[in-house]
């Protein structure tokens, strides 16, 4: 097991991105280098990101990309929304991968925060 294998704020990511790849599958070619490209782009950027800053060296490299997994995120929640009002999504998948980038976010936000507490202890010592 890689070491950021074991964040649960990964795992979820990690659906989240699996769950957006098979749902626009089915989308029009039209938008296979357009708004899918952007959503799979931003839907990796999370998971990877967390990956990514698992492996660094200390708290505050860690933080930064766990900034850019929120920042991610966001992204895909906006992206989503646009893909619903187009009608290239219907209101049910719409909320079941918004639910799912939801809790993404939150487990997300929670391991920065932890990890920003880990980073104030150590210089305060």
């Amino acid at each position: 097991m890689m070491p950021y294998e074991k964040f649960v704020a990964w795992q979820v990511a990690h659906e989240l991105a699996l769950e957006i790849y098979r749902v626009t599958d089915h989308w029009p070619k039209e938008e296979r280098f357009g708004l899918t490209i952007q959503l799979w782009r931003a839907s990796l950027s999370a998971p990877t990101n967390i990956a990514e800053g698992a492996a660094k060296r200390g708290n505050r490299e860690f933080r930064r990309f766990l900034d850019i997994a929120l920042g991610s995120l966001s992204e895909v929640s906006y992206l989503l929304r646009f893909s619903r009002d187009r009608g290239l999504l219907t209101p049910g998948s719409w909320l079941e991968l918004e639910t799912l980038r939801n809790r993404s976010g939150q487990l997300t936000w929670r391991l920065y925060r932890s990890v920003s507490r880990a980073t104030q202890e150590v210089t305060k010592s």
